[in-house]
């Protein structure tokens, strides 16, 4: 077993165990909870306060400060949610399909905000809180996609059937992902280009790009700490149905 620990001496294959995960997880939570609700504020106060009204949308721009971190997450979410429902069928690991049950509810969370907070923008751009637009559209697919993978754990009695069904769910899925993200390039839509591109210059100011950046990394630490918590309370309520079920027996 020592193969598998790093140069700190930490076995960390151990934490692969949902019994050794969950307390991990409980201190985790605290410190991924303070940093999230930090960096919000901060992120929040750069793009409502500090950046600069934008030369052609006003002040109704300032939405793009929640809205594009929480689109950039709800795909981000999905594809981690399909690696460990990935996982969890190669592996037959349970604690990856605790994991990507754990994910979707807050996936579908940013999936939701995504579409609301791009109604308000597009209402005053376009004229029209909704127009069934190639990258709208597929998004709203997304959503979908979430509430299909809990709403099929849910109605599986059996939670082994229902983790692979689910599992399966998840990885066609993540086939809309690229979809959502090239489609502004393969159709004609209404829906603006990326403003951030690894290879080219960010298209709007420095102050921008600095607040939508952290609060996508606060969104992350956000995400990061519900999860935790969310994984806790299925590893409890798991351990609790497999204790009566060796009652019962």
């Amino acid at each position: 077993m020592d193969i598998v620990k790093s140069k700190s001496g930490i076995n960390w294959l151990k934490y692969a165990s949902p019994k050794t995960f969950y307390p991990l997880a409980g201190q985790l939570i605290p410190w991924f909870s303070v940093g999230a609700a930090v960096l919000i504020v901060y992120g929040l106060y750069l793009g409502l306060l500090v950046a600069p009204t934008d030369f052609q949308q006003g002040e109704g721009y300032r939405i793009i400060f929640v809205h594009v971190p929480a689109a950039w997450f709800s795909m981000f979410l999905y594809l981690l949610m399909a690696g460990y429902a990935i996982l969890g069928l190669v592996l037959n690991a349970k604690l990856s399909h605790m994991m990507a049950k754990s994910i979707a509810p807050t996936g579908a969370m940013f999936t939701l905000v995504a579409l609301v907070t791009g109604s308000f923008w597009g209402k005053p751009m376009w004229g029209a809180w909704w127009v069934w637009d190639a990258r709208l559209t597929s998004e709203l697919i997304l959503l979908f996609l979430y509430i299909g993978y809990f709403s099929l754990q849910s109605a599986i009695d059996d939670t082994n059937r229902a983790d692979k069904a689910s599992a399966i769910l998840a990885i066609v899925g993540a086939v809309n992902v690229p979809i959502i993200y090239f489609s502004v390039k393969w159709w004609n839509t209404l829906h603006q280009g990326a403003s951030i591109s690894l290879t080219k210059a960010p298209a709007m100011a420095a102050i921008m790009l600095k607040g939508m950046l952290i609060m996508a990394l606060g969104f992350w630490l956000y995400s990061i700490a519900v999860i935790l918590a969310r994984v806790r309370c299925e590893i409890m309520e798991r351990d609790s149905k497999a204790a009566l079920f060796r009652q019962d027996i």
